[in-house]
């Protein structure tokens, strides 16, 4: 299968490689002369672990090559990536898609057969649906041009390592043809048992943020506990091996938790009394106070 990856970054050029690897010709698209370049002469330009040697192997045998021409993508490609960079905006509330729409708008006027997109790169919900509209109004191919969204799960230093054997697939999409597209593009890896989650693009792209945020909350989560550890002298590696031996943490974690039978018998017909308002905004209360010595000689009946 032919492949284009947009956008050679951190994202792109280790997916670029990886997708070589599993034995598609890929051409690599950006707008730096120079980068592009020194990856066709099989130069690596960014850290990650096992990247150079495959840059090397793929560009000598020119089942990798690298352009900064959207045109020569569009001949070329059956299914174009997008990996372009999503920088966090300044009110730190959601994601610069800016680089997005503009290489699709640049790409937009050489689609002029039925094609699939495949956005990589990390953005808010709504991102395809925005971009398949604006594909649909720019390109000869009208709504031939489907997007789909798979999310990327990578570990800087080990994308190589995470594309080629990651613990699973998302993409959202919008058809049947979409998706067919994608398992052929994926078939190495489903061949090797990748599981593939299909689901809606809009899913898709919220499942990113949520993984992200999750991950945020349990660092969060066990720097507290941690907190906690160093206030009463426990241990906090052992805390959290014994926690982690608990087979249900995980899932329940991660699960949305109806209410349980106790507290729905509980309730009544009667609606709950509204709760008053403080007086003045609570006070941070402290992890955990550190042990008082007893002043009695004698220790304090059970």
């Amino acid at each position: 299968m032919r492949v284009s990856v947009i956008g050679c970054g951190h994202l792109g050029i280790p997916h670029a490689a990886a997708m070589a690897e599993i034995g598609h010709e890929v051409l690599g698209v950006d707008l730096d002369q120079a980068k592009i370049d020194r990856l066709n002469a099989g130069e690596c330009p960014i850290y990650e672990g096992d990247l150079p040697e495959l840059l090397s192997t793929h560009t000598a045998t020119g089942r990798l090559r690298f352009t900064t021409s959207l045109e020569d993508a569009a001949e070329f490609a059956d299914v174009h990536f997008l990996a372009v960079g999503t920088p966090i905006d300044a009110d730190g509330r959601s994601y610069d898609t800016g680089q997005v729409f503009g290489a699709a708008r640049a790409l937009a006027p050489h689609l002029t057969c039925p094609t699939v997109i495949i956005g990589k790169s990390t953005v808010t919900v709504g991102t395809s649906r925005d971009l398949a509209a604006l594909l649909a109004r720019l390109s000869p191919a009208g709504e031939n041009v489907e997007v789909v969204w798979n999310p990327e799960f990578l570990r800087e230093g080990h994308a190589i390592d995470d594309t080629l054997r990651p613990d699973r697939i998302v993409v959202g999409v919008p058809s049947a043809r979409a998706e067919d597209a994608v398992r052929q593009v994926y078939a190495p890896l489903l061949a090797n048992g990748v599981p593939l989650f299909v689901t809606d693009p809009a899913t898709a792209e919220l499942i990113k943020g949520a993984a992200n945020a999750y991950l945020g909350m349990k660092i969060s989560f066990i720097n507290g506990v941690a907190d906690m550890c160093t206030a009463a002298g426990a241990d906090v590696q052992q805390l959290t091996e014994a926690i982690g031996l608990d087979p249900v943490s995980a899932a329940a974690a991660s699960t949305p938790a109806p209410a349980t039978a106790a507290a729905a018998s509980r309730r009544t017909s009667a609606p709950s009394p509204p709760l008053p308002a403080p007086s003045e905004p609570p006070k941070q209360q402290p992890f955990c106070e550190q042990p008082r010595r007893s002043t009695s000689p004698d220790p304090p009946p059970r």
